[in-house]
């Protein structure tokens, strides 16, 4: 007899522009203060909030992690704020 296994993934979701933006919104966070607390400039940032760049891992982790520091929390579909 065969058994069911779920595969649970292991590779962390990546945020999007568009979740960006929405953290940004709904934290009243500027760019250019984001920019500054992920230690990446402010063009960069832009860049990756428009999608005219294809930004490294990394670079999308360090802003997740001032987003989620303020109080955003990401799930698959967009994001809401931590209550």
């Amino acid at each position: 007899m065969l058994r069911r296994t779920s595969i649970v993934s292991t590779i962390p979701m990546s945020i999007t522009p568009a979740q960006i933006r929405a953290a940004r919104a709904l934290l009243g966070i500027h760019q250019a203060d984001l920019a500054q607390q992920a230690d990446i400039g402010i063009t960069t940032l832009t860049n990756i909030e428009t999608g005219k760049s294809d930004p490294r891992a990394s670079t999308l982790d360090a802003i997740q992690a001032v987003l989620e520091r303020a109080g955003a929390n990401f799930t698959d579909g967009g994001v809401t704020l931590r209550r």
